[in-house]
């Protein structure tokens, strides 16, 4: 096998990645389900502004939304992002960029370094807040994202693709 490519036992089939995102990914991404929480509920509220503007609406429809909005608010804040922690996993080889993530559909993405145009980091507010920091590894297809790493980690990754990135073009 040449130097690009990856050896993995012949009996077993390719090891899953083990790199996990930082623990604070979980506060980040609750806090931004609640703040998504709170601008939903303009839904329950103008559905009872509508219902007592107009009389053929029926009341038993609002309690199902107010149901419909708690229980959407109970998944996605509370659930949802300790499932999604949970599954995310990266891991850089050599030649390739490795991503698992995904809740009911697991995606399980191959990156050939080969095919990486850039990669930067990037920060809102909430993880600068948390001192945190998302590496986007950019194809010619789409944008890949390894989300809420420890801000120095994010920096280390990020240069770390760009140099097996640098190697990898044929053209340099």
């Amino acid at each position: 096998m040449g130097s690009d490519t990856v050896e993995y036992p012949e009996t077993d089939k390719r090891p899953m990645p083990d790199q996990k995102i930082s623990p604070d990914a979980l506060k980040v991404w609750r806090i931004g389900a609640v703040i998504e929480f709170l601008v939903f509920a303009l839904v329950p509220m103008a559905y009872w502004w509508l219902s007592n503007q107009v009389e053929f609406l029926p009341g038993w429809i609002l309690y199902l939304i107010i149901a419909a909005y708690l229980l959407y608010g109970i998944f996605n804040t509370v659930l949802f992002p300790k499932w999604q922690w949970r599954r995310w996993r990266y891991k850089i080889y050599e030649n390739e960029v490795e991503l698992l993530y995904g809740i009911l559909i697991v995606r399980r993405v191959i990156i050939p370094m080969i095919r990486v145009q850039h990669v930067d980091t990037e920060q809102g507010p909430l993880l600068r807040h948390y001192g945190m920091a998302s590496v986007k590894i950019t194809t010619a297809a789409t944008v890949h994202e390894i989300p809420a790493l420890e801000e120095s980690k994010a920096d280390e990754v990020r240069d770390h693709i760009a140099k097996l990135a640098r190697e990898a073009d044929p053209d340099e």
